[in-house]
């Protein structure tokens, strides 16, 4: 590696440029020596010397230099800092080494001056090793700065970038699914191991209600409103059908059961240990329930098309495993139809096995409904919709779901097709439907006449291109055919000369025998 000429800091105050006088190689940064020189203040001093320190003009100058920087791009500052302070060198072999922070600004910087060669502190040990010494004694190498100055400013940009970061975050209306999507899992682990245990409890005293009620929550209220079977009568059948959603055939069966019931007796205290268990597995169910209805609408609100296409629990996870609907959208297909099996994949590398077909997805309806032999090809063509869907979901400004509406019956035809053989809509055809019905909709939302149009102008385009090249074709291959007859006639007509030719030439021995015969004569 080069010997480093430059080194870049990037500090909340501003860009410094030091030049380095002194370099250890990457064996001796290893002595302690050395290690104690980097750590006092004198001896690094002499190591590295300040070029240029260009301190921000504003907050907002520093904020906007930083988040230029933390996506790889080079600020015009940074820039005009560089240009100023470094000196210019031609050819490859006088290229100067500069030492900066981040790899990606390393290639913006190595991109925009060719004659600069930057070394990263994530590739280079001594790169590293000489900005934590910068680090360190900043406070003192920087001039015009007061003890405290940096540390303020770190805490000021910090909260600046972190506030910018949260409120412009394109994230920011998903992270409320990928939370309820998390909850909801939870809720249904805590209601079913909270069930089971009741049902054990309870089945003591009562065994014969769980044959009659099987719903989690319905059980507990149930247990909530007999409490000890010996108390039912027929006049709790109205309590209990209104537990039972007015069921009162159920109802009927419970107090039936309760009177020839097979279930030991049970203590007061016990018995009000079951009911706060119940209770509160009742109220996990209500809340439950809530929760599903709001996730549901927010889906809606945020993924119409994959909700349409997937249903809300699928769709949620699919988002919630790939971070952020944004994520998702910069999936391939391939890859969102493996998303969730990331385990199998990669056994089945190692293996050498057959990689897995579905990952998330196989929670689909349509995956299910496939014969055997088609479940790769369904789910498939399922990651190819998904896909699809979730782009036009996050970068619509007013989503709607009928293109979620159009795909999905594009997939039922699918389905048909591998069980019938019925040939399915083709993909033009399918969006053409989709935008023809968001255009005639009531005014429920604005439609870009612009993306609609260059559509249609798009496919009238194809449309026209297509049979522009059928016509050339057939036009190629009458050319073809009549150069092939040609060619066929010149040949004929030259087999015909050169057999008028021959024919003379065969009749000369004949003449010449003649002669021969009249002379002898």
């Amino acid at each position: 590696m080069a010997n480093v000429n430059y080194l870049l800091f990037e500090s909340a105050v501003g860009f410094s440029l030091f030049e380095v006088v002194h370099q250890a190689d990457t064996v001796g940064l290893e002595l302690p020596e050395v290690k104690d020189a980097m750590k006092d203040l004198d001896k690094f001093g002499k190591m590295v010397k300040l070029r240029s320190f260009n301190p921000w003009n504003s907050a907002a100058h520093g904020l906007e230099a930083i988040n230029l920087i933390s996506e790889g791009i080079m600020p015009d500052h940074l820039k005009n800092t560089l240009e100023l302070n470094l000196p210019q060198t031609s050819g490859k072999k006088s290229k100067i080494v500069l030492g900066v922070v981040d790899k990606r600004l390393a290639g913006e910087i190595s991109g925009n001056f060719p004659g600069i060669q930057c070394e990263a502190a994530d590739t280079s040990e001594v790169v590293a090793a000489l900005l934590r010494g910068i680090r360190t004694h900043a406070g003192k190498l920087l001039k015009g700065l007061q003890d405290g100055d940096i540390n303020r400013a770190q805490l000021g940009l910090g909260h600046a970038y972190s506030r910018a970061k949260v409120k412009f975050s394109v994230h920011k209306n998903d992270n409320h699914i990928i939370q309820g999507i998390a909850t909801l899992d939870a809720l249904d682990k805590g209601i079913n191991s909270g069930a089971m245990r009741v049902r054990e409890w309870y089945g003591w005293h009562f065994p014969e209600l769980i044959r009659i009620v099987s719903d989690n929550g319905t059980y507990a209220k149930v247990v909530l409103a007999v409490g000890n079977k010996k108390s039912l009568s027929d006049e709790s059948l109205d309590e209990l059908a209104n537990v039972l959603n007015q069921d009162e055939d159920k109802a009927k069966a419970i107090i039936q059961a309760a009177k020839v019931s097979m279930g030991q007796d049970i203590s007061d205290m016990d018995l009000n240990m079951v009911k706060d268990l119940a209770d509160n597995v009742s109220k996990m169910a209500d809340y439950r329930r809530i929760l599903a209805e709001s996730l549901d609408k927010k889906m809606g609100e945020v993924a119409p098309n994959l909700q349409v296409i997937l249903g809300t629990p699928v769709a949620a996870r699919l988002i919630s495993h790939a971070g952020s609907l944004t994520n998702l959208a910069k999936y391939p297909a391939s890859t969102l139809q493996i998303l969730g099996a990331e385990k199998a994949l990669f056994r089945a590398l190692k293996t050498k096995g057959a990689t897995p077909k579905y990952g998330l997805l196989y929670q689909s309806t349509f995956i299910g409904r496939a014969g055997p032999k088609v479940k790769g090809r369904i789910s498939r063509y399922l990651a190819n919709k998904c896909s699809i869907a979730s782009r036009i979901d996050n970068f619509s400004e007013n989503p709607t779901k009928r293109f979620g509406e159009v795909m999905r019956e594009q997939l039922e035809q699918r389905l048909e097709w591998y069980a019938k053989g019925i040939k399915p809509m083709k993909n033009t055809e399918a969006m053409d439907k989709a935008i023809k019905l968001v255009m005639d909709d009531e005014g429920d939302m604005d439609i870009d006449t612009e993306m609609v149009d260059s559509h249609t102008a798009t496919h009238a385009a194809d449309s026209k291109k297509d049979k522009k090249e059928k016509k050339d074709k057939k036009k190629d291959k009458e050319d073809k055919k009549e150069k092939k007859d040609k060619k066929d006639k010149k040949r004929k007509a030259t087999s015909e000369d050169v057999e008028m030719v021959d024919a003379p030439d065969a009749a000369e021995p004949e003449k010449k025998k003649k002669k021969k015969k009249s002379k002898s004569e």
